[in-house]
This record gives structure tokens, sequence and C-alpha cells, in this order.
């Protein structure tokens, strides 16, 4: 029988017992893994440098402990630390939250071109007529067409904006229906009305928007961010507000997180802050456990594994 050590909560732990009666599922503590069940050949692991945690350099002594395949519980490998990929197979969540961010980040577009919360009233001497955006006829821009990236896509077409993303080296992404396709941000923020980022936290990505980029941009450009903080230079986000040069900024992750109390973010008349809260949805512990099960099912078959972490890539 194989022997399964999940980090994550007992409900989804109990969806795998249900899809996988024949294996075994211990529940073991979050955290970095100091020792594992000696029978474990299979980690599920849960997020460990989150909210200011730290992670050791090295990895524990005896790591990987026998283990031949780690799933992790994020989408994101910045979770982790480096070690964590040494040795052995890891697979990430990538597209089990997709249709939740996306719903958020469409959300976020609504309320900047509805102008929401600010357009609700609560006196009679602030009943006057405010001409208000519609997001029909807006242009959409996406950086990170991956499965988030897509579904954003597919909502703001339904809704009759035009979408734009940056052209991506697969073919199959470079066919999808009535999106344009550019070939960098440049082209995006030129273009754009609102700039949703869904693309991995990696060197290359680190500050994409920052001030050379914002120069660029087409006024009034509306920045989403429900990808990593460390996307946005902050400095650059806040000097481009206040010079007029962008409409708002709707941000449900930050660099650092949380962010330090008194950060001028959280008072910012034209930053709508959440707390990096867009994927958790009624859905994740389902949908994490059946994408669990297919790749369970390709490592005692020998397959290919959905969603490998490529280290070159950077997720």
């Amino acid at each position: 029988m194989v022997t399964i050590a999940s980090q994550l909560a007992e409900p989804f732990n109990d969806a795998v017992r249900t899809l996988l009666p024949d294996v075994r599922v211990l529940g073991i503590p979050r955290g970095v893994p100091a020792e594992l069940p000696e029978e474990a050949s299979v980690l599920i692991a849960a997020p460990i440098i989150i909210r200011g945690a730290k992670a050791p350099e090295h990895a524990p002594a005896g790591w990987p402990f026998g283990l031949q395949w780690v799933q992790l519980g994020s989408s994101g490998i910045d979770f982790y630390p480096r070690w964590f990929f040494d040795g052995l197979p890891v697979t990430t969540a990538r597209g089990t939250a997709s249709a939740a961010i996306a719903e958020f980040a469409v959300a976020a577009i609504f309320a900047h071109a509805k102008r929401l919360p600010d357009i609700w009233i609560h006196d009679a001497k602030q009943w006057a007529l405010t001409p208000l955006a519609t997001v029909q006829g807006s242009t959409v821009a996406v950086f990170g067409f991956g499965s988030i990236g897509q579904a954003v896509a597919q909502k703001a077409l339904a809704l009759g904006a035009r979408v734009v993303t940056v052209r991506r080296k697969s073919s199959a992404a470079a066919e999808f229906p009535g999106v344009t396709f550019v070939d960098d941000i440049n082209a995006l923020v030129r273009e754009a009305d609102h700039l949703v980022l869904a693309a991995p936290a990696t060197d290359a990505t680190r500050h994409i928007v920052n001030r050379e980029l914002l120069a660029e941009a087409k006024p009034g450009l509306h920045v989403i961010n429900i990808a990593r903080g460390s996307l946005i230079d902050n400095d650059a986000l806040l000097d481009a507000l206040a010079d007029g040069r962008l409409g708002g900024a709707s941000l449900d992750v930050t660099e650092p997180e949380p962010l330090p109390a008194g950060h001028p973010f959280y008072q910012h008349p034209r930053i709508r802050l959440s707390p990096h809260t867009s994927a958790i949805g009624p859905h994740n512990t389902a949908e994490l456990a059946r994408k669990f099960v297919r790749n369970f099912s390709a490592f005692t078959q020998g397959t290919a594994l959905e969603d490998l972490v490529d280290l070159r890539r950077g997720y």
C-alpha cells in the first residue's frame, strides 16, 4: 500500500481517501518537514514561506526521507525553499484556483469601471449623476497567459472587452480565439484600460511593472495584481498614482506580505487592497484532490506528471 504524507487540512485528506481508497493518507504538521513517516513515498506540501515565515537555507538532515514525489498545495513555487526541489519530482497545484482568481480579477475590473463602492450614496445631498465607464469596449491586457490568464481572457471576452496578451511560445496559447497577441508588456500597457498581472514570480518578472513601463502606460491605466507582489515596484506605482498616469490599482498580493503597519497602500484613495484571498473558494479542496489523483495515477504508472516544476523557468 502506498503511503502519502499530507500537510493539508483533513477535508482535503478525506477527499483523497475517498478517491483513492487503496492508499494510506497520513496527516502531518505544516512547516518544514523535519521528519516523515518512514513508509511515506509521497508528500503533499502546504506553503511554508508565507506571512513572514522563513525556511532554513539548507535541507534538514535526511531530506528527502525516501520520498519519490512531492505535490505542492499551491501554484507558485516561491512559497518553498530552493532545496525543496532537489533530487525528486515536484508538481504544482496550477489551475486548481484559476476560475476563482479570474472572477476576482473581473470583479476588480467592474469595481473600477463602475466606481464601486464610491458610487453608493448615504444622504440626499449626494444625489447626483455620475458618469461611469463600461467594461464592454474596454481593453483588458493580461500579462501571464497560463491557466489563470486564459480564464481571465475568457471571462473578459464574454463581457465584450478586447483582450490583449503577450505572445507565448506555446502554439496552443497563440491560437486562443478572440485574443490579440503582442510581443511584450510595453505594448500591452500602451493599449490597456486594465492590466491584469497573472505571471509567476521569477527573476525575469521581478519589478516588471516599474517606472520605465508605467511611463509608457495609457493614461488612466488600472493595474490588477493577482499574481505576486514582486511583479510591482511599489515606489514606482505610488509615484504613477500621484502624478495621474494611473487611474487605480487593485492589489490582492503585495511585497512583503503582510505589508507593515502604516504602509501607504493601506490608506491610499486609489488602491484597493485585499489580503491575498482571490484564490480561496468553495471548490479548492475538490479541485486539488482531483488534480492530485490524476498525478497519482501518472506517478504509479510511470507516465508524465502534470505541471512538473522546472527551475530553469522559475515555475
